[in-house]
């Protein structure tokens, strides 16, 4: 008699990063070329995972290899349509990305800001990563890809987390904070979401909601901008003159015209006069303005009669996804 019951499936997207960097050395961890090790490979090498997976099948996609200092719209927008076809399949129980750590705060915010409400809201997209290579002496790839299973499928799960050290952290609040630690990543404010435990999770708030009523563009229309409109980040600093906002507004041949600058403010958000001058004209030019911070920890509150928007608890480059997003959705 043949069973009717579905398989179920964890699958793992593969991106690049430290996680799959390979160096000359054991002993070096700073002097590696990133991603080098094909995901498949990667997961070969994580002794006990089978126990964690629960019966899932584990399936792996690779959609990029790059160090994610390289990280380019193409791939976030390949990576986006990936996870929205597997978790729209019902036997998909979760979605786990391999990620580099330069700019997974930046990828991560981005599927929180486009993934459909409905598959978020059900099901759980992880990304995961490592300080260290894959041929490290110790490296620190095998147990992050351990605890991002182990969250995957901790039951009612959901939205978009990063994994790292043992640390659950929201795709909302997930920021990198140190150089070179393990233990790289901080939510800030906001703190940690969960913690990883001996294959545990002990969860220390909500799972994340998805983004809604925010203007955002959907994946589909993202498809109909060949070229993303052009948002840059200035900030604000000692005797900040403002000369690189009139700088970005000259046209140049070859070069998308600026359509936004997100502002990193000292403070909450305060700005130079000169560079505030500078901005106005940009806005005069018809130049989108938010203004952020550069403090690590906090939101920018609104002060009456503002000028710019406000990021509100966004980073600097979490605002300039947003505001790329909210550009292409006009």
């Amino acid at each position: 008699m043949v069973s009717d019951q579905i398989s179920k499936k964890v699958v793992v997207l593969g991106t690049g990063g430290t996680i799959a960097g390979t160096a000359q050395s054991a002993s070096d961890n700073i002097g590696y070329t990133a991603a080098q090790v094909g995901v498949a490979q990667l997961l070969d090498g994580v002794p006990g995972l089978p126990a964690v997976l629960q019966g899932h099948d584990l399936c792996t996609e690779q959609v990029a290899q790059v160090d994610s200092k390289d990280m380019r719209f193409d791939i976030w927008l390949a990576l986006a349509q990936r996870v929205v076809h597997h978790l729209a399949q019902a036997e998909v129980s979760a979605v786990v990305i391999t990620h580099g750590t330069d700019t997974l705060e930046e990828t991560a915010y981005f599927l929180h800001a486009v993934l459909p409400q409905d598959l978020i809201s059900a099901k759980p997209v992880v990304l995961t990563c490592a300080m260290r290579p894959a041929s490290a002496l110790n490296p620190d790839g095998p147990q992050n890809l351990m605890d991002a299973v182990t969250v995957a499928l901790t039951p009612g799960s959901h939205g978009v987390v990063a994994v790292c050290a043992g640390t659950v952290h929201g795709g909302l609040d997930v920021q990198k904070a140190h150089t070179y630690k393990v233990d790289a990543f901080t939510s800030g404010d906001a703190g940690p979401l969960a913690y990883v435990e001996e294959a545990q999770v002990r969860l220390l708030r909500k799972w994340p909601l998805a983004q809604v009523n925010k203007g955002h563009v959907a994946i589909k229309d993202i498809l109909k901008d060949e070229v993303w409109p052009r948002v840059e980040i200035v900030m604000n600093y000692a005797g900040c003159d403002g000369q690189v906002v009139l700088a970005m507004l000259q046209p140049r041949d070859s070069v998308a015209p600026l359509r936004g600058l997100v502002v990193a403010g000292t403070g909450n958000g305060t700005l130079h006069h000169d560079l505030e001058r500078a901005l106005r004209q940009a806005v005069q030019s018809g130049v989108k303005v938010v203004r952020s911070t550069r403090c690590a920890n906090g939101r920018v509150l609104p002060v009456a009669d503002s000028e710019f928007a406000h990021s509100e608890d966004l980073s600097p480059v979490k605002a300039r996804i947003a505001l790329m997003l909210g550009l292409m959705s006009r």
